[in-house]
Parts: structure tokens; C-alpha cells; sequence
């Protein structure tokens, strides 16, 4: 049977997009940089504010949102995202909070290895590790990145600033400073 020239052109045409859609499935499922999601992470939203830019041409609103990302396992994350809508911004957010992931080191009481006092801008934050059962004994976004961070025994307290952001870097910046007594050993080559 001979087919003319438009149903010999159909037909590889139809052809090429199937290979095209098979080519495009092996894409879609070897994805390459796919570690951060192997662990499962809890987002937890420390504020979403409205702020305005104003141009020639009036006001432009946006959202912007603090998310703190963590296991409960010693790692954790403040990620901040700026979009037009709400749902973009806590999208943006947590992609920011997995790129700044750190990971802290927590005793068997769950709790922190020594007291650490960090300054961030106009805050001041103070940790000392609990006894285990006391909880963690803390405020406003401390207490989130602490929960995410999975530290269950602590006492906290953030003075000076009440800015949420400012707060939440501090903390990270307090818990990267720990050191376990091992880690000190092997800086001073004294084990």
C-alpha cells in the first residue's frame, strides 16, 4: 500500500514524539542531586510579613517568610524567601533554609554539650544545657529552632532585640559554635 507524503510525515512525527516522551521519563526519574531529600525534614514557619516597595510607579507588594528546616536529628536551617504570593515565598524559603542546613552535636540527654552565648545585630542569645525532662525552656523563634534542631532539654533566653529573623540567626550562630569534647582533643592533638 503506498501512503503519500503527509501520512509518511505523520507517522514519523508520532514516532519521534514517543521516543521524545520516553527519553523525558529516564530524565525525570534519575535525578541526580536528589540527597537532601533523602532525610525527612520539618519546615516550620517563623513569620510571613508584607512589605512594600515603593517605585515610580506606586507600591509593590510582596510577602516575605522565615522558615526554619530541620530533622530532629542535629541538623537545621533558618531559610528566608521574598515572592509576590505567600505560597512562593515559604516555597523559596525552605530551598534558602536547606542550602544553610548545619549540623550541631546533642549529648545522650538530648540536650546541648556546654553553655554558649551568641550576639547577632542587637540580640543577644544564651544557652545552658538541662537535665533531662526539663524541656526546652525558651522563647519566640529560639524555641522553633531548638524543637527543629531536635533539642529537648535546654534553657534559653534572648535579650535585647525582639526581631524574629535576627533572633533565629542567632541561634543557628550559637548552636555552630558547640564543640564536643572530642572535636577539642583533636584540635589541641591532646587524644
Amino acid at each position: 500500500m503506498d501512503y503519500s507524503f503527509s501520512e509518511k510525515l505523520k507517522n514519523k512525527i508520532n514516532f519521534m514524539s514517543t521516543k521524545l516522551k520516553q527519553v523525558n521519563k529516564l530524565k525525570k526519574t534519575s535525578y541526580p542531586n536528589d540527597t537532601l531529600h533523602d532525610t525527612k525534614f520539618i519546615e516550620r514557619l517563623i513569620k510571613i510579613s508584607r512589605v512594600t516597595k515603593v517605585t515610580k510607579g506606586g507600591k509593590k507588594m510582596s510577602f516575605r517568610a522565615v522558615v526554619v528546616i530541620g530533622n530532629e536529628n542535629g541538623q537545621v536551617g533558618v531559610g528566608i524567601g521574598k515572592a509576590e504570593d505567600v505560597v512562593n515565598a515559604f516555597r523559596k524559603a525552605k530551598t534558602d533554609g536547606r542550602k544553610n542546613l548545619i549540623t550541631i552535636p546533642i549529648t545522650k540527654s538530648l540536650s546541648i554539650p556546654h553553655s554558649v552565648v551568641s550576639n547577632t545585630g542587637a540580640c543577644k542569645i544564651i544557652m545552658r544545657p538541662s537535665i533531662e525532662g526539663s524541656g526546652v525552656i525558651a522563647g519566640g523563634a529560639v524555641r522553633t529552632v531548638l524543637e527543629v534542631a531536635g533539642i529537648k532539654n535546654v534553657i534559653a533566653k534572648q535579650l535585647g532585640s525582639n526581631n524574629l529573623l535576627n533572633n533565629a540567626r542567632g541561634t543557628i550562630i550559637a548552636l555552630k559554635s558547640l564543640r564536643t569534647k572530642s572535636q577539642i582533643l583533636e584540635k589541641r592533638d591532646l587524644n
